[in-house]
């Protein structure tokens, strides 16, 4: 896996074991909201940041303990 610099890439690998309704008014929001964290964060930095997930360990969500929404 390539190293991601667009927000936008970063937010959709993040969510997608979500598997979020794109058209939810909630999903739209928490997408809004971390595209402003991470374009704030990248233009404080001198130089883009790209983020590598080929490195990190999988993450499994337990539905059972948080509902199955």
């Amino acid at each position: 896996m390539e190293p991601m610099i667009r927000p936008q890439a970063i937010i959709d690998y993040c969510l997608a074991p979500l598997d979020l309704n794109p058209m939810n008014a909630a999903a739209e929001e928490t997408r809004r909201r971390l595209e402003h964290v991470i374009k704030t964060f990248q233009m404080r930095l001198p130089q883009p940041v790209a983020v590598d997930f080929s490195a990190m360990p999988t993450l499994v969500i337990n539905e059972a303990a948080h509902g199955y929404e």
